[in-house]
Parts: C-alpha cells; structure tokens; sequence
C-alpha cells in the first residue's frame, strides 16, 4: 500500500471498530451517559461521523448535501454528541455510514497534496492539505474509539476492539479480577509511600 492507501485503511479499520462498539447493546445503554461530561457511546459515533462530513466534504469543497441540524446557530452546545430521543440507533448508524461513503470518495478522488481550508480553525492555520486531514481525523477517530472502549467495558464488561482481540491477554472474569486487585493494591502502596514521603519533608 501506498500513503494514502495505508493512512485510509486504518481510518477505515477505526471506524468500524467504533460503530461496533454499539454491537449488542440496548437502546439505553449506547445512549447513556456515563461521565460526569455525558460521554456517551451513540454520541460518538454521532460526533465521528459529523465531523467526517465537515473534514472531506466543505474543507475539500466537496459538501456532502447533509444537513446537520446539530451545527445550526440556535443548536445547544455540544448537540452533536449525544442522540436526541428523537435521534435512533439507525439515524445514528446511517448518517455514520453516509459519511464513511463521502469521506472515502473524497480520499479516493484527491491526491495527498491536495489543498482544502479549514474554515473553523484559526486563521493562521486554515489552510491544510488532504494528507494533513487524513491524519487528523485519523487521530481524532482513534482517541474516540478509546473513549469508546472504556464505556464499552463500563456498561457490560466487554473489552478488546473485537471478540478474540490478540492484544488483549486473554483472563477469565475471576483472573481479570484479581489482575485488577493487584493494580489497586500497587496504588495504595505507592500513595501510601508518597504521603510517607511527604510527611517527613515536613517534619
């Protein structure tokens, strides 16, 4: 594979990893929010997929026609990352795929060196290329796929990027447990050596 080949098979790769992080799942559960912040499973694939659309479709010139009522002025903050109850499991999934189509029509029809404007990046930093566009949302795909993977293992205890992962070492429920137990214990030792540590500094 070339560059560009290798950097949209791994987007592609994330991608999927992150919209089968809702495999499974009830409608409560993809949807619930489970960090002080409201993080939540179908609003990142809801987020991921919004700002596909915006990444290799306007900064490109290549809109996608979709409209996102999300992004409109009057939208609340942060609309676009969680599902309305209005908003289903399909609405969610099918925008996800509609913009996993644009985007891979916009890196197939660009070389790398392609030039594109960021509109809502600071102005000295607008102009970028599809090579440079690729790797960021590369990146972003994959930071959320790792927010997807905790509240995965937070809802029902499944963890990996798929059933039978290899990097992940494979432990039975009670294994896991007392792998877990001997972090906690590491922790509360080396806290108590700290306070330790500090108390006498201040003697």
């Amino acid at each position: 594979m070339d560059e560009k080949e290798t950097l949209h098979h791994y987007l592609r790769v994330r991608r999927e990893n992150l919209l089968g992080k809702l495999d499974g799942l009830g409608g409560y559960d993809i949807r619930r929010p489970l960090t002080p912040t409201g993080t939540n499973l179908l609003g990142l694939v809801k987020h991921v997929a919004s700002m596909e659309l915006g990444y290799f479709g306007e900064v490109f010139g290549r809109p996608s026609g979709r409209h996102l009522p999300w992004f409109d002025d009057d939208a609340s903050p942060d609309a676009d990352l969680w599902a309305t109850a209005d908003e289903s499991r399909e609405d969610i999934v099918g925008l996800h795929l509609f913009a996993a189509a644009h985007t891979d029509a916009t890196i197939e029809a660009l070389p790398l060196d392609s030039p594109g404007v960021v509109p809502w990046w600071p102005e000295e930093r607008r102009d970028v290329t599809l090579h440079q566009i690729l790797v960021h949302m590369l990146a972003e795909t994959s930071q959320h796929l790792g927010h997807a993977d905790i509240l995965r293992e937070l809802i029902d205890r499944t963890a990996g990027q798929r059933p039978g992962d290899p990097n992940l070492t494979p432990r039975s429920t009670e294994d896991w447990a007392t792998h877990r137990a001997a972090i906690e214990a590491a922790a509360r030792e080396a806290s108590g050596r700290t306070q330790e540590g500090a108390a006498r500094s201040d003697a």
